[in-house]
């Protein structure tokens, strides 16, 4: 762990009082209390004030606290809303208690850094699968000790605060020198964070920033670092912190160059211990005579005056330095290609000048750190929209702002010459796949070694020189925590680094998120750059035959690093830029064009590279304004080649965007997911990185959308999501999934409208059923269900129970079964069947494996036909092919029994009357019917059953009559086992 085993010194029980438990809220009054009673004038803060007590908090160390703690569906997609509620909560909390609170996001590439970047992606790799393992053996949601940030939860964390009104800042070069130059420039209080690195650097006083929480006493609650008691414990002045923070190692000076160092301290290089360590470094440096003198030092710890390793040690020692209370003036960013830039990159520290200055080159009269499009106007209208969409959701969704039937930019004029040139181009980036190529072609895994990677980094050609005007723009908002930060680092390095996201390696059902999105991003590279400027001014200079120089189109290449299973972060994907398909402006029109056209311009160029430039995308009556930006996330995925959502999955998205329960924090805090599919989760993933990909854009193009419009908790929120996901697999319409609310189902069969407009859909399919098994019992799970077939909780299992909140009812066996007390059978019963058909054969009660489950019914309810349901919710409805029910024609009840019983009792004749013993056999008389006949005698009553013997009945009159007093047909072999034969009791 290097230098990092110094914080984790500090906070183990081996430094006696190294942490205490503190009360910020009562901090704050102590200290503010101080400062009123001494009255003496101190250097105000430009932040703070002197009556507030200022602290700076490093995001990055408690990104997990800021959004909220760990919510039990963080993996769902994000809780957007509870976090900007939990974020005001905290706000106004803190500012009640006069504490202000500078909030700094890590923005820079940090280049030099790339091993521990790549080892914390790899570290959330393995939390990544160890999620999927668990979401795909119990689907319920996974413990916090694999807790990963959300998808795009520090670019809704920068939003949020904006709201909000809080300070923020993003670093540009060095995250960690940044942040401790502001408080010293600024004169804060203190620093709330959890790295070693702050702590050499010694600030006034050092908070833990993975311990902040906010009580529901309303207190804020936290950790303070003692860093005179670590001095103490260790025997070493503070100075020298410095000289022990280079050799535990770091980026400059790694572990492995100082492995024979720690041999000769007689530690195991390959077991490290942080307690060791730190107490075997801190007693050599107790033994050096000067710590000031590094040459002596690197010969005492590298053997040799002249090693290479010297002059790391320097480098790294002096890193230290320059975040001390002495030496921060020293801090000078590293260069970062200012030849290739034209020297148009901003310094560091000018996040310190007023935000009101005005540009030198150009852009006079207009704050540099807005874009044309960001006028008084917009904003408040944008203000009033976000107000109508959060207090009323129901309403309806008309927004005042820009004309709803603007579906083409007609107003749009272009040269002949740029219209020639485009002529052969792809629009929209669907004829010509992305270019990509990788670095190191012929790595493989993890063989792959750094310096084929090096070598060929040399080739890439150097990126086109940047405007000063755009690059000042960019870096203020860069800074002010306005942008994206990849606009910066795609302008000022040619190079973005991409985490590691909520995907499946094990089951892939979808495509590889950072790569289904990379043609997005080649157009904003062309749009950043000018690359169809470029081309413009290239045709131009041939057509020129006078033109002495000659215009060459630049190759535009961006690096990107992404992890996949043929480059482990070995090397970078280098990736050329894709022109636009039309003729795009440059980006100083784009971003500061204050014409009615650029404005239009800006709206298309954002539209193109989200493939959404179609009429009703723009019409708020199909998508309302905050809407649009998931909208068109939606229009992408559906555009795109591969077939990734299914149609309930996208009226699914849509309706849980429109939902009045989204902006319900109670309904949302209360809603429990009956299951967590991995799907689901990789579909939530998905979408937050495609609205991450599109705020990126809007960012290029100058920001057509509002940014008040893009705030992700306005369309999105990941447990509603995989709630509503759920309930659209077992809904049958859009209605039912809407909760037969009309007006919802109207609003989602518009967006999806808009969404489709225009494109030859295909859905993808659900996948085939699995066959029938060898138990005859047809096992399917919850992806495999068509949508008329599933619950919203299934089972696979017959003893497992509802679970979180299941809608279906345990499997019946079909297959009849036995009731058995103490081991005796006292009570069966047959199967029960259906009315519809199957193809499944009934499970007999003794089937190996398969028992069925004894269910004993009330004495009243022995008659009613209970659904048998098969083992995985489907019927078996097959009927037999045997008579039920005896014999005879008529089955027997309660009712027949006694009239049997009563049968069987004998007649005693009456007294007087004499038995007779040897009768012949008696005749029927029928039911005592009679008919009174009339002949020759007269009128003579005769019993119907001798009447029917007169009447001549031909044999053939009917095709069972008796023959003779027997059937003659009904013994033959076709006729067995059509009710005609014996019940066989087993």
């Amino acid at each position: 762990m290097g230098v990092q085993d110094l914080q984790t010194f500090l906070e183990s029980p081996n430094v006696s009082g190294g942490t205490v438990n503190v009360e910020l809220l009562k901090v704050a009054r102590s200290v503010v209390s101080k400062q009123n009673g001494k009255h003496k004038k101190q250097k105000e803060s430009l932040i703070g004030g002197p009556h507030l007590f200022s602290l700076v908090v490093d995001a990055e160390c408690c990104i997990d606290r800021l959004y909220g703690g760990f919510f039990s569906d963080w993996v769902s997609g994000g809780e957007w809303k509870r976090m900007v509620q939990f974020l005001s909560v905290l706000i106004e909390t803190v500012q009640t208690g006069k504490i202000d609170l500078v909030f700094f996001f890590n923005g820079s590439l940090e280049s030099e850094r790339m091993r521990e970047w790549v080892a914390t992606q790899l570290k959330a790799r393995e939390n990544i699968n160890l999620v999927f393992k668990h979401i795909n053996s119990k689907g319920t949601p996974p413990p916090k000790v694999w807790w990963v940030p959300p998808t795009g939860l520090r670019t809704a964390l920068r939003m949020a605060m904006r709201h909000l009104g809080l300070t923020t800042i993003t670093s540009m070069d060095d995250h960690r020198q940044e942040t401790i130059a502001y408080l010293r420039e600024n004169s804060l209080h203190g620093l709330v964070a959890d790295d070693a690195e702050y702590a050499v650097f010694d600030p006034p006083r050092y908070f833990s920033a993975s311990n902040l929480k906010l009580t529901y006493k309303g207190m804020v609650e936290t950790k303070e670092y003692q860093l005179s008691q670590l001095a103490k414990c260790l025997d070493l002045p503070r100075e020298r912190f410095c000289l022990l923070a280079a050799l535990l190692g770091n980026y400059v000076l790694t572990e492995q160059d100082l492995a024979d160092f720690y041999g000769r301290l007689g530690l195991d290089p390959s077991n490290l211990k942080a307690d060791n360590l730190v107490k075997s470094v801190a007693s050599f440096i107790k033994t050096l005579d000067s710590s000031e003198n590094l040459d002596c030092v690197a010969t005492q710890v590298f053997g040799a005056a002249g090693d290479k390793r010297s002059s790391k040690l320097k480098q790294s020692v002096q890193y230290y330095m320059n975040g001390t209370k002495e030496g921060f003036l020293n801090y000078r960013p590293p260069s970062a290609h200012t030849s290739d830039l034209g020297k148009s990159t901003v310094d560091s520290n000018a996040f310190t000048v007023e935000s009101n200055g005005v540009s030198e080159n150009g852009v006079g009269g207009m704050d540099t750190s807005k874009f044309a499009s960001e006028t008084v106007e917009s904003e408040q209208e944008s203000l009033a929209a976000y107000n109508e969409a959060t207090a009323s959701f129901s309403l309806s969704q008309d927004i005042n702002g820009e004309s709803s039937n603007q579906s083409k930019e007609n107003g749009v004029t272009e040269d002949n010459e740029e219209k020639e040139n485009l002529e052969n181009n792809a629009v929209n980036g669907l004829k010509q796949p992305p270019t990509v190529t990788p670095l190191s072609l012929g790595a493989s895994g993890l063989g792959a070694n750094l310096d084929t990677s090096k070598s060929q980094d040399l080739k890439v050609p150097p990126l086109p020189p940047v405007p000063p005007e755009v690059m000042r723009t960019a870096s203020e908002r860069h800074q002010k925590g306005l942008m994206s930060p990849f606009i910066c680092q795609i302008l000022s390095h040619g190079e973005i680094k991409l985490p590691m996201l909520m995907e499946d390696e094990l089951h892939k059902e979808l495509p590889s998120i950072h790569l289904f999105y990379r043609p997005v991003r080649q157009m904003v590279y062309a749009i950043l750059f000018n690359l169809h400027h470029h081309k413009y001014l290239a045709n131009k200079s041939k057509k020129e035959k006078d033109s002495t120089e000659k215009t060459e189109v630049p190759d535009l290449i961006i690096k990107e690093w992404l992890w996949s299973k043929c480059n482990q972060y070995q090397s970078a994907d280098v990736v050329r830029a894709e022109e636009i398909g039309w003729a795009v402006p440059t980006i100083q029109r784009l971003w500061f064009g204050s014409t009615i056209d650029d404005k239009r311009r800006r709206l298309r160029a954002f539209l193109t590279c989200m493939r959404s430039d179609n009429p009703l995308i723009l019409n708020t009556v199909y998508v309302p304004q905050h809407l649009l930006v998931l909208a068109c996330v939606l229009r992408y995925i559906m555009s795109s080649p591969e077939k990734v959502l299914r149609k309930h999955e996208l009226d699914a998205i849509i309706t849980q965007a429109v939902s009045p329960e989204l902006m319900d924090i109670q309904y949302l805090e209360e809603l429990q997911l009956p299951m967590v599919t991995s799907r689901g989760v990789q579909l939530a993933t998905l979408i937050l990185a495609g609205i991450e990909t599109a705020l990126l854009v809007n960012d290029a193009c100058g920001a057509p959308v509002p940014w008040l419009m893009c705030c992700p908790w306005l369309y999105i929120d990941g447990k509603l999501l995989q709630h509503t996901l759920a309930r659209a697999s077992a809904c049958k319409n859009l209605r039912e999934l809407c909760g037969h609310r009309l007006d919802q189902a109207v609003k989602v069969e518009r967006m999806r409208q808009a969404v489709l407009e225009g494109l030859d859909v295909q859905f993808a399919r659900n996948p085939i059923p699995t066959l029938a098994s060898a138990a005859g019992a047809l096992k399917m799970t919850r992806a495999m269900l068509p949508a008329t077939m599933m619950g919203v909780a299934p089972r696979s299992s017959l003893g497992r129970g509802a679970g979180r909140g299941a809608l279906l009812r345990r499997a019946v066996p079909p297959g009849g079964g036995q009731l058995e007390v103490a081991g005796l059978v006292v009570s069966s019963w047959g199967a029960n069947y259906g009315s519809r058909a199957s193809n499944i054969p009934p499970l007999g009660p003794y089937h190996p494996g398969m028992r069925p489950v004894p269910q004993m019914l009330p004495s009243g309810m022995q008659n009613y036909r209970m659904p048998m349901i098969e083992f995985n919710g489907i019927r078996n409805n097959q009927r037999p092919s045997f008579q039920t029910r005896g014999p005879g024609t008529k089955g027997i009840t309660r009712s027949n029994k006694k009239s049997q019983v009563a049968k069987k009792k004998s007649v005693v004749p009456p007294s007087g009357t004499k038995r007779i013993l040897n009768n012949e056999k008696r005749i029927g008389k029928g039911r005592g019917i009679t008919v009174d006949v009339e002949d020759a005698s007269g009128v003579t009553t005769v019993p119907i059953e001798e009447l029917i013997k007169k009447m001549d009945v031909s044999a053939d009159q009917f095709e069972d009559s008796p023959v003779n007093g027997e059937k003659k047909d009904c013994d033959d072999a076709g006729h067995q086992g059509q009710g005609d034969g014996p019940v066989v009791v087993n």
